[in-house]
């Protein structure tokens, strides 16, 4: 498991019955997680510290109970990076703090590749990745379908005071590898964080089982001859790191190169590792 172990303004406190307790910065949020399954060794929503809590709706979704007076939004940072969390619907906060685990390992790629790098993120929701590379040095295009979510990236770059680099754009991810397989663009790196379920801007469906592979085939042949990585994660439950691992040897296949495949998770302060989602790599020979 690649765990995200080094950040000093986030942290998982505690988990159990379905929840986990998390610091985001001065703030404490108490927020469902379908992977923890195990009992709390403590009550988690009689703990004094907690600031917010989201309750699940038997009909779908859920709502935030606030215990103290919070922000709308706060800023955290994760080493040069700095990024807004603001609670969401759907118990979300605007980031992904596991995935700090793949912003270093695909930093260090672009730091080490020794050349200009250009970088195609698929689905990039509000930018970690973006973030990361661009501030490691790489030209990216942020692709995402939400035009909120994209103009949060672009504040989370300003944030970590990026003003160059990145080119934002709100499209269905599908439609814009086909155009740019047409205008022969090319890329030294894909990464994409594809969805269970979604529909694009002009209603385009997405059903990850039927849909990923022909989409990870399609984004292969926007691979420079030269290419650094092609990193794909994924939430959604029951894909296990194999089946990433397989979708990229068959997608690649012909290519030089490494593939590896893992969970994602973070450390808590109970001593366990929280299970987040799963990972798979190919990085060039």
């Amino acid at each position: 498991m690649q765990l995200a172990r080094d950040w000093q303004e986030y942290s998982v406190l505690a988990t159990g019955d379905g929840y986990k307790l998390e610091r985001w910065g001065k703030f404490v949020l108490l927020r469902p997680d379908p992977q923890v399954i195990w009992r709390a060794q403590s009550d988690l929503f009689a703990r004094s510290d907690v600031d917010a809590v989201y309750h699940r709706s038997e009909k779908g979704g859920g709502s935030w109970e606030y215990r103290t007076p919070l922000p709308e939004s706060w800023k955290i940072s994760y080493r040069d990076l700095t990024f807004k969390i603001k609670p969401m619907g759907f118990k979300h906060t605007g980031l992904f703090p596991e995935q700090a685990a793949n912003w270093d390992r695909m930093a260090g790629l672009v730091k080490g590749a020794g050349r200009p790098v250009k970088v195609l993120n698929l689905f990039a929701y509000t930018g970690g990745a973006t973030v990361a590379l661009a501030k490691a040095g790489a030209e990216v295009v942020h692709v995402d379908a939400a035009k909120g979510m994209v103009e949060r990236a672009g504040e989370n770059a300003r944030l970590s005071g990026i003003t160059s680099g990145i080119r934002y754009i709100v499209d269905d991810c599908k439609k814009f590898v086909l155009r740019e397989i047409r205008r022969g663009n090319r890329y030294d790196a894909v990464v994409m964080d594809p969805p269970s379920y979604g529909r694009g801007p002009g209603g385009e469906m997405w059903k990850i089982e039927t849909e990923l592979f022909p989409f990870v085939e399609l984004c292969a042949e926007l691979l420079s001859d030269d290419p650094l990585f092609f990193l794909i994660n994924s939430y959604t439950t029951g894909l296990q790191p194999a089946v990433l691992s397989n979708l990229l040897t068959l997608a690649l296949k012909g290519r030089k190169g490494d593939i590896e495949a893992y969970e994602v998770g973070l450390p808590t302060e109970e001593g366990i590792a929280l299970p987040c989602g799963a990972g798979g790599i190919y990085i060039h020979a």
